[in-house]
C-alpha cells in the first residue's frame, strides 16, 4: 500500500506540472492534483510510519482514514460511471432546437474546447438543415465579446445560416445557460406561432454532457437529448476529475 500511494501521488504531480505546461490551466482547479498528490504522499508516509512503529497511529485515526478514502472512491467511480454515460450517448435526428454551451473565448478567437463544440454543432446542422441553434453565453470580465456572439461568428463562418441561430448572451453558468436558453426557446416559438412539444437537444463536451441534460430536466426541460463533442484526450483525466466535483456541487445545491 505504501508504493501503492507513492506511486499515485507521483503521478498526479507529474500530471499537475504536465497540465501546466501542456494548457496553462495550473491557475485554476488544476491544483487539484497537487493536493491529491500531497494528500496520497501523506498516506504513503503514514503507512509506512505504522509499519515501522506500529501501535503509535491511533486505531481511529486509521480507522477514519480508511474509511474516508474508500469512501471517496466509491463517489468517484460512481459519478465517473454516470459522466460516461453522457458521453457514450446516441444522436437523435431532426432535434427542433439545439442549445450549444459556451466555453472560453480568447482575444485571437475561439478556445480549442469551444471550436470542438461548434465543430460538432456545424456537423449536426449539416444533416439537420431545419434544426434552430441557441448559441448560450455571455461576456466574461477578460473576454473581448460575449460567447454567444463568437460563436455565432464562427458558425455563420462554416456555413450555418443566420436564420438559425438565436443569441443568448446572458448566462455565466452551465445553469444559467440552459434556464436562459429555454426562456430564448420559448420566445422564439411564441414569435413563429409553435406549439409544444419540441424536440430539444444540448451540444457540449463530452464529459459535461450528463451534468447538461441533468440541470436542464430539473430547469424545466425534461426531454432533452445530449451531443457530444470532442475532448482534448491528453486533458480528459483532468476534466472528469473537475466535472466529478461539479456535479457533487451542483446535486448538493439543487440544480440538478
Amino acid at each position: 500500500m505504501t508504493i501503492f500511494l507513492a506511486v499515485c501521488g507521483a503521478v498526479c504531480l507529474l500530471y499537475f506540472i504536465a497540465i501546466m505546461i501542456y494548457s496553462g490551466i495550473g491557475t485554476s482547479f488544476a491544483f487539484v492534483w497537487l493536493f491529491l498528490s500531497a494528500v496520497l504522499f501523506t498516506g504513503a508516509g503514514g503507512c509506512r510510519f505504522g509499519r515501522i512503529a506500529p501501535g503509535k497511529i491511533p486505531l481511529w485515526m486509521n480507522v477514519a482514514a480508511v474509511t474516508l478514502f474508500g469512501t471517496g472512491v466509491i463517489i468517484f467511480i460512481i459519478v465517473e460511471i454516470l459522466i460516461f454515460t453522457g458521453i457514450t450517448s446516441s444522436e437523435e435526428p431532426d432535434l427542433d432546437y439545439v442549445i450549444v454551451l459556451g466555453a472560453k473565448v480568447k482575444r485571437e478567437g475561439v478556445s480549442k474546447s469551444l471550436q470542438m463544440r461548434l465543430d460538432r454543432a456545424i456537423e449536426y446542422g449539416e444533416k439537420n438543415p431545419g434544426t434552430i441553434f441557441v448559441l448560450s453565453g455571455g461576456k466574461g470580465p477578460d473576454e473581448p465579446v460575449s460567447e454567444a456572439e463568437a460563436m455565432k461568428d464562427y458558425m455563420v463562418y462554416n456555413g450555418i445560416k443566420r436564420e438559425q441561430i438565436i443569441l443568448e448572451e446572458r448566462s455565466s453558468s452551465t445553469v444559467e445557460n440552459i434556464a436562459y436558453s429555454r426562456v430564448a426557446i420559448e420566445n422564439d416559438m411564441a414569435l413563429h406561432g409553435k406549439t409544444a412539444p419540441v424536440k430539444i437537444g444540448v451540444v457540449t463536451s463530452d464529459f459535461h454532457v450528463f451534468r447538461a441534460r441533468q440541470i436542464a430536466k430539473k430547469w424545466g426541460i425534461p426531454h432533452i437529448y445530449g451531443i457530444a463533442s470532442r475532448s482534448d484526450i491528453w486533458l480528459m483525466p483532468h476534466y472528469c476529475v473537475r466535472e466529478c466535483a461539479a456535479i457533487l456541487k451542483d446535486k448538493l445545491m439543487g440544480n440538478m
